[in-house]
């Protein structure tokens, strides 16, 4: 049976989670066991959906956090708040991550204030859906890329200055990097171009003994899809088999985790697929 969300929608990228209804889970389902204790994590994106579950369960099995984000600051506080209840520390800086100064800046102020940056989580990012490819603007297509790609250049290029052996790069891509999307060509075309920065980075990085990993996400239920959509489209997301669900944030969450843990120390330039029992290629 399928599970549909009310209908909805929201008019400015990249959508505040503030405005859903119902609201993404995020909580973890497990308690911690200090898998990443003592480890500092920046994540972009980091505010809402997928980026604030990784922060929430990060912060969960002992990491500091520090979040990126653009301005959704009531989110941003929200997730703060969150990451406190699980006894751990958390800083917020704004700004545009398609920036390099911002990404300079957001780098500095992480360190700055926990020390070190052990793992970096590239998860910012927007999409805008068209229906006649021929009119896909230009700058759409330059802002998109630079969101989505563009920034995790300039970020993983500034935080590569403090991070040492051991540390963990996990960038987030989508399945339509590998099944296409019609009417999200420019995002499509961003999220396989992140599945290649990974396995490229990761041969960069195997000598220095730090990871470079990806998650592939399906459908999942976060402010990006009513920001994106129209509230009929919005209505029938993620509504495919097998699951007929969107994924909640606390579904992709764990795999940030592992990949960021030393589970996972003999993996790298691979992704993850948690996308519900889509069959893909790898």
């Amino acid at each position: 049976m399928s599970v549909h969300q009310p209908p909805q929608t929201q008019k400015r990228q990249p959508g505040h989670e503030t405005e859903m209804h119902p609201r993404p889970a995020y909580a973890p389902f497990f308690p911690g066991v200090g898998k990443l204790a003592e480890q500092v994590a920046l994540i972009t994106g980091g505010d809402s959906g997928i980026g604030r579950a990784v922060a929430v369960a990060m912060a969960r099995e002992g990491a500091k956090i520090a979040i990126a984000y653009l301005d959704e600051h009531e989110d941003a506080n929200e997730t703060a708040q969150a990451i406190e209840r699980e006894g751990s520390q958390c800083i917020t800086v704004a700004g545009d991550i398609g920036d390099p100064g911002f990404c300079r800046e957001a780098v500095a102020k992480a360190v700055e204030h926990f020390g070190r940056l052990d793992i970096l989580v590239n998860n910012a990012a927007e999409q805008h859906e068209t229906e006649d490819f021929t009119l896909i603007p230009p700058e759409q297509v330059e802002r998109t890329f630079r969101t989505n790609i563009f920034g995790m250049f300039f970020l993983t290029s500034e935080a590569l200055r403090h991070m040492r052996e051991g540390a963990s790069i996990i960038n987030t891509t989508s399945v339509t990097a590998y099944q296409g999307h019609k009417t999200l060509i420019d995002y499509a075309a961003t999220k396989g171009a992140i599945v290649s920065f990974t396995r490229a980075l990761a041969q960069v990085l195997a000598e220095k003994k730090i990871r470079v990993n990806a998650v592939a996400p399906g459908p999942v239920w976060t402010p990006l899809v009513p920001a994106s959509f129209g509230e009929e489209h919005v209505a029938k997301h993620g509504d495919a088999p097998p699951q007929s669900r969107d994924a909640q944030p606390n579904d992709i969450a764990p795999c940030y985790v592992f990949l960021a843990s030393r589970e996972s120390s003999f993996m790298s330039g691979q992704v993850l697929h948690p996308n519900g029992g889509t069959p893909v290629g790898s």
